[in-house]
């Protein structure tokens, strides 16, 4: 009786499943888009997408230029030859303390 159950609810599972797989494919197949006319092209957009053909407004990108008067140079340049490292100032570490007593060696 259980190897019955077991193969009704394996057959139930499958069956489910086709179906959902028919719900999702059923509007994916009918639906056909708005139908494109024909301009005589060979199909290419020109990689414009759904843009329309025009440049975008000068206006509206940033400009170049100068760097700001407010900006620091950076120490480094990055595309430079050589390394970094050997590019940059070497930071001074601090001195040592001494210590506070002399170590005395512990007897046993």
């Amino acid at each position: 009786m259980s190897q019955i159950q077991l193969l009704l609810f394996l057959l139930g599972v499958h069956v489910l499943g086709l179906v959902a797989v028919a719900v999702l494919m059923i509007p994916a197949l009918r639906d056909n888009g708005p139908e494109l006319e024909d301009d005589g092209g060979d199909g290419s957009d020109d990689g414009w997408g759904n843009r329309p053909n025009s440049k975008p407004d000068p206006s509206r990108w940033p400009g170049g230029g100068i760097p700001l008067p407010d900006a620091e140079q950076s120490k480094v340049r990055l595309r430079g030859p050589g390394r970094i490292r050997e590019r940059l100032p070497l930071v001074q570490r601090r001195p040592a303390h001494e210590p506070e007593r002399k170590p005395v060696r512990a007897d046993r």
